[in-house]
């Protein structure tokens, strides 16, 4: 259990709470938070926070209670170049400046000494990203779905009632397309004949895995084979320190451009799934896409829940889904990373060949913990310009046998670079 909690505690002082502090991570979507519109309550990493905009449209993040008496300023006034509580009247800029203290003689003398707990914000792909470490912050990362123009990338998050780590493996384990997200819409190998499912979606002779180390994660791979005797098929998804995955989402099949899962602690026992879409050739229709994901309440969570079992319908089980949870890939994954528990026990784990990127991924965070705790910079964690560059990627591709995976990647990889250094000009 001491390893358990040392990756899924996430509060402050705690060891995984540290490490995730180091690095710029979304707090709210852009659309949450209109201008003009009220401040927004909201918790990270166990902190409850206040997220507004000052009458500069500038988005600031400050703690939830306020300095004088922990009124919560989320009732705050939005006002004279910040946010006013309505207690007492004292006014915090975006950077947790006290700039008045009205009931004080002279506006308050010592209104200067105060510094309200504050964190810095940059608005990309329509989210708001903080950064919560101590200190100057690194370098906003320079990913591709986060550095093109605001019309080529669309963020939307996912409520989950689960910890973290439950669903960000989820994204690196490859094994589980096979079952989980397996149906005749989607299916992978030909039904028999009599319609019923085929449950032999990741047999070990048609399916191996494979890992890859990289200077920020590493690359989950899965080989599969195919009914066409000369091709077999290459998966890949990108595990990104800390807490995000790279995966063939909805503009893969189009131009090849990833999609991203970027995993946020609420706190221990529930997290925020931001996702990502993003093109390389130009506007992205965004109302198709929302429509495409129109499976969720006004406030982010799933209609199909743990309250009415993910709408399971045990009668698509003979043979449309191996689920029963419907076609949504979002609401299939919901269901596994939930039904683990609110802090999955993995103490209990019983773990197989297929899960080997699993468990490299633990060790890349114990490392990154580890060197945090022994004064080393964590991996990912930027601030020479020079090193602000990723080669991020992912893999859905019909690939010729004669072929190794690893020299198709390195050709894939190479390309890449090619596009993303002409992007920089």
């Amino acid at each position: 259990m001491e390893e358990n909690d040392l990756l899924t505690r996430t509060g402050p002082g705690t060891p995984c709470g540290e490490l995730m502090r180091r690095y710029w991570m979304p707090a709210a979507l852009s659309e949450e938070l209109p201008p003009g519109g009220a401040p927004l309550s909201l918790k990270l990493l166990g902190e409850e926070l206040v997220l507004f905009r000052d009458d500069q449209g500038r988005p600031g993040l400050l703690g939830l209670h306020c300095s004088h008496r922990c009124a919560d300023l989320s009732y705050g006034r939005v006002e004279n170049g910040g946010l006013r509580c309505i207690y007492h009247g004292w006014l915090y800029d975006i950077h947790g400046r006290c700039l008045d203290q009205p009931g004080e003689p002279g506006g308050g003398a010592n209104k200067d000494s105060i510094r309200h707990p504050a964190y810095p914000c940059v608005e990309k792909a329509g989210v708001i990203f903080t950064y919560m470490g101590p200190g100057e912050p690194p370098l906003f990362p320079n990913y591709e779905f986060l550095a093109v123009p605001d019309e080529q990338a669309f963020g939307i998050k996912l409520f989950h009632e689960c910890n973290y780590l439950q669903a960000n493996e989820g994204n690196i384990d490859l094994a589980h397309l096979s079952f989980l997200h397996y149906s005749k819409a989607n299916r992978e190998v030909e039904f028999p004949a009599d319609g019923s499912i085929d449950h032999r979606g990741a047999a070990p002779e048609m399916e191996t895995y494979e890992v890859e180390l990289t200077d920020y994660g590493l690359r989950s791979y899965k080989i599969r084979k195919l009914k066409d005797p000369d091709h077999y098929r290459l998966f890949m998804t990108e595990f990104v320190l800390p807490s995000f995955t790279c995966f063939f989402g909805e503009q893969y099949a189009q131009e090849g451009a990833f999609s991203v899962n970027w995993h946020v602690p609420i706190d221990d026992f529930h997290h925020w799934k931001y996702t990502f879409i993003f093109s390389r050739k130009g506007p992205l229709d965004k109302e198709a896409i929302r429509k495409r994901r129109a499976d969720m309440d006004p406030d982010y969570s799933p209609k199909r829940k743990k309250k009415n079992r993910y709408d399971q319908d045990r009668a698509l089980m003979a043979g449309e889904s191996f689920t029963g949870i419907g076609y949504n890939f979002q609401v299939q994954d919901v269901y596994a990373t939930e039904s683990m528990g609110a802090m999955q026990d993995r103490s209990k784990e019983h773990l197989a060949t297929m899960d080997r990127s699993v468990v490299a991924a633990r060790k890349i965070m114990f490392k990154a913990i580890r060197d945090l705790q022994e004064g080393r910079e964590p991996a990912n964690v930027v601030r020479d310009p020079s090193g602000n560059f990723f080669l991020l990627d992912a893999s859905d591709d019909p690939v010729p046998v004669h072929r190794s995976w690893k020299d198709y990647m390195a050709e894939k990889t190479r390309k890449l670079k090619i596009i993303r250094e002409g992007s920089r000009g």
